[in-house]
This record gives C-alpha cells, structure tokens and sequence, in this order.
C-alpha cells in the first residue's frame, strides 16, 4: 500500500511520498538554489546543463516530494530590528512534542525549533528586539507553556549564516 509508505509532512499533514533518490543534477540544482533561491529557471538550466524544461520539472519533483520545502530571504536580524538573539534550550514533559511544538511556533522572534536528544529536549533559536523581550519571551511565554519543565538561555554574541559551496 503507498498510504502506508507515506510520512506526514511536519508542517502541514499533507502525505509526502518515499523518498526518490538523487542524482548529481538534481544535488547542483539545490545547491544553486540554496545559494540564490532567486535564480531563474534558465539560469539553473544553463548552469546544470540541461533544458528549461528539465529543470523546471526536476525542481517541481523536488518541491513535491518535499525535498525543497520553501523559498526564503536570508535575514539580516540585527538590522531588521532585532538585535538580540538567542538559542534557548527547554526540557519538556515526556510525550508533549507536538503540543510543546505548536505552541512554540506561535511564538514572536522564533526561527528554528529542533527536537533533539541530550541533556535537554527541544532547541528553540529566537530574535527578539533587545534583552527585555528576550527575557520576556523566556520568563513569561516559555515558562508559562505547563508542559515546559525547564530552560536555559545561551545568547547569541556573533553569527552567520553559511553559504552552500558551490
């Protein structure tokens, strides 16, 4: 049965299918639109070596199947006016994932939630304007979600976001 093959997508329910194997084309064609989620469907065409219409349909295949999930603008957070970030580490009641999960990402300033085995549960990175909102965000907002048993705050002095190699 292909139902019974099927993952859930996190972020929507929606079936994906298995997943398809990739070839060298279709890993070009991600790491050029990892490095300019903006390049046209030409450019892409002529730098993979293939025609338009291949590439359009390879990465049509790609969104499908889920492998590339969006198209984003990389963000400047400091000068988008939050200068402030942090990754906050939380321990969470056992079995709550998913309602801990929603409720994290209906929170202000969050970008990256992880469910990650260790010493703690969850990893949440945060944008906040300054440390007043952070310290809003962690004592008032986290510290309130019931199955949230404790956190711990790691500020962020300097970061980057690394570029794909070419």
């Amino acid at each position: 049965m292909a139902s019974e093959q099927m993952a859930d997508r996190p972020q929507d329910g929606i079936p994906l299918p298995p997943p398809r194997p990739l070839d060298a084309i279709d890993q070009d064609i991600l790491k050029i639109l990892q490095s300019d989620g903006r390049a046209s469907i030409r450019s892409v065409a002529e730098r993979v070596h293939v025609s338009r219409a291949n590439a359009y349909a390879r990465i049509n295949r790609l969104v499908e199947d889920g492998v590339i999930r969006g198209f984003s603008a990389r963000v400047d957070h400091e000068r988008a006016g939050h200068g402030t970030s942090a990754y906050v580490t939380l321990k969470i009641v056992q079995n709550t994932w998913r309602t801990v999960h929603e409720q994290l990402r209906q929170l202000p300033g969050a970008s990256h939630i992880a469910l990650v085995g260790g010493d703690f549960d969850v990893l949440l990175l945060v944008h906040t304007p300054d440390n007043r909102a952070l310290r809003e965000l962690v004592l008032t907002r986290l510290q309130a979600i019931p199955e949230v048993l404790s956190t711990r705050t790691l500020l962020v002095f300097e970061e980057e976001d690394l570029e794909p190699e070419a």
